[in-house]
C-alpha cells in the first residue's frame, strides 16, 4: 500500500513539473504578442490591394484574426476559464462581423436573410458559451 502511495505521489509531482515547464514566461508571451501585431499589419496592408466591399471584409477578417489569437495568446499565459470563455467570445464576434460584412455585397430579400443568417449564427454561438458555463 506504501508502495502504491508513493507511486501516486510522484507521478503526481512530474505531472505538476511537467504542467509548470509549458507554462509561458513573459519573454514568450510579449514576443507572440509582437507577432500578432505584426500579423495583423500584414494583413491588413495585403487588403488595401482590394477595392470596394471586398476590403471592407478582408480588413474585418485581419482584426477578427488579431483578436482571436490574442485572447488564445491569453488563455496560453494565464489559462483560466474566463480566458477560454474570451477566446469563444472573440470568435464568435470575428465571425459575425466577417458575415455581416459579407452581406454588404447582396441586395434586397437575400441581403435580409443574409443579416439574419448572420445573427442567428452569433446567438446561437452565445446560447451555446452560456450553456458551457
Amino acid at each position: 500500500m506504501k508502495k502504491h502511495l508513493l507511486m501516486i505521489a510522484i507521478a503526481s509531482t512530474c505531472c505538476l513539473v511537467a504542467g509548470q515547464a509549458s507554462a509561458m514566461t513573459q519573454d514568450e508571451y510579449k514576443v507572440a504578442k509582437e507577432k500578432i501585431e505584426a500579423d495583423y499589419k500584414v494583413n491588413k496592408t495585403q487588403c488595401d490591394t482590394l477595392k470596394d466591399n471586398a476590403k471592407d471584409v478582408c480588413h474585418k477578417e485581419a482584426k477578427g484574426k488579431e483578436a482571436v489569437a490574442k485572447a488564445e495568446l491569453e488563455q496560453q499565459y494565464k489559462p483560466s476559464d474566463k480566458h477560454a470563455r474570451d477566446v469563444q467570445e472573440e470568435k464568435i464576434k470575428a465571425n459575425y462581423e466577417v458575415a455581416k460584412e459579407k452581406c454588404d455585397d447582396l441586395k434586397g430579400d437575400s441581403k435580409s436573410a443574409c443579416e439574419k443568417q448572420a445573427k442567428a449564427d452569433q446567438d446561437r454561438g452565445k446560447a451555446e458559451l452560456r450553456a458551457m458555463k
